[in-house]
């Protein structure tokens, strides 16, 4: 994915038309940078449900891996600050 398309905003305002087509039709992201700055992605929607499934189950998983332990309950807010600190 080091390879990706990176975009300046300016282009994507003047042709998002472009850079959606090649998410939809090559699946591929399109990094968006704002004075070279990366800022946003233009991702294929399958990539975002996939990363949101993931993110889901992420969470799940470690809700489990609490509740089954003899320690005292920790609250959701601490797990999920915990999901989201996690690296990729």
């Amino acid at each position: 994915m080091n390879d990706m398309p990176v975009e300046s905003i300016r282009m994507v305002r003047d042709h998002m038309a472009v850079v959606v087509d090649r998410a939809e039709r090559d699946g591929e992201p399109t990094v968006i940078t704002r004075r070279g700055k990366e800022v946003a992605a233009v991702v294929p929607i399958e990539l975002l449900r996939r990363y949101q499934r993931f993110e889901e189950q992420e969470i799940a998983r470690i809700v489990r891996e609490r509740m089954g332990g003899s320690e005292p309950g920790i609250p959701l807010a601490q797990v999920m600050a915990e999901t989201l600190a996690r690296p990729e």
